[in-house]
């Protein structure tokens, strides 16, 4: 059982950070990275080429994460590989003893750095749910052959944004996972509790019962902020939080001091982290430092979280 299973089952509050593998063939950097979060998060989310930018693969990186003590979390996309292929590298995660997975359907090449890339989209993510629940239930493939030594058993996830409209078709959305075998969910970045609350309640109100965590994105800048904002679906930041951002920088620019907008951003996160702790608004959270990896314990120190 993954740690992060063991903390969910448990009721204990539990935390998990994204990670991205490099652009190449040199883990140095994740290594280095992983060392520092293996004692401070139950799982490590490594992304499976996001935003359809190539990189190493997610299972790569997993095998590294595993050797090195950290707890992987194998996200495996639709976008890039048909259901075989999709089974072959759950299969081969199983083999090291990464048992926990989080599908998804994966973003279209066509917004990645790879825009001649073919999608193949055999299966999204409920088809992926489906597929590893009816495996682990029959112990057969995905062509209802007998698997040798069995199917391994997998704690499977899923992600949902809480800002959505209409968030009814967001709450099916969620249903359909859940009921193909989701058993933890991971949410897009959200900022604040009003929306998270809102979402929450949404999903008491359709009857889905299932562990949630809220994700948290620390802003380094008002700009990022605007930027996703503008660009990436399901995300809203609010305008309170980008004029303190705005207010950090122009502090800087008068004191000569760099980084003051990314401390803030800091803050913000560790603030909202131990709010949704302290009142018990879900099950946990998810830390997408989006290439700052290094800031999560100082995060999580800040926000009184130890697991």
């Amino acid at each position: 059982m993954s740690q992060l299973q063991s903390a969910l089952e448990s009721g204990r509050f539990a935390v998990t950070a994204e990670m991205a593998p490099p652009k190449g063939c040199d883990f140095s950097e994740q290594i280095r990275v992983a060392d520092l979060l293996k004692d401070k998060v139950h799982g490590v989310n490594v992304t499976d080429m996001q935003s359809a930018c190539l990189k190493a693969s997610s299972l790569g990186l997993c095998i590294h994460l595993k050797q090195a003590g950290a707890e992987p979390i194998l996200q495996i996309t639709g976008r890039d590989r048909s259901r075989m292929a999709i089974l072959a590298d759950v299969l081969s995660a199983a083999s090291f003893g990464i048992d926990t997975v989080l599908a998804l359907t994966g973003d279209h090449p066509v917004v990645g750095d790879c825009k001649d890339s073919k999608p193949v989209y055999d299966l999204d993510s409920v088809g992926i749910l489906q597929m590893l629940s009816d495996m682990e239930r029959t112990g057969c493939d995905c062509g209802g052959n007998p698997l040798d030594g069995g199917a391994p058993a997998l704690f499977k996830g899923a992600s949902v944004t809480p800002v959505y409209d209409p968030l009814p078709l967001q709450i099916n959305k969620l249903r359909q996972k859940v009921e193909a075998g989701a058993r933890y969910i991971q949410t897009q970045g959200v900022f604040d509790r009003e929306s998270l609350c809102r979402f929450l309640e949404e999903v008491d109100r359709a009857g889905i019962s299932v562990p949630i965590m809220a994700g948290i994105i620390p802003l380094k800048s008002a700009g990022m902020a605007r930027f996703m904002n503008e660009n990436v679906p399901g995300i809203a930041v609010p305008e309170e939080m980008i004029a303190r951002l705005d207010a950090a920088a122009a502090e800087g620019r008068e004191k000569g001091v760099k980084g003051l907008p990314a401390q803030l951003g800091i803050e913000m996160a560790a603030e909202f982290i131990a709010r949704i702790k302290e009142e018990k608004i879900c099950a946990g959270v998810h830390i997408m430092a989006i290439g700052a990896e290094r800031n999560v314990p100082a995060i999580l120190e800040k926000a009184g979280v130890t697991i």
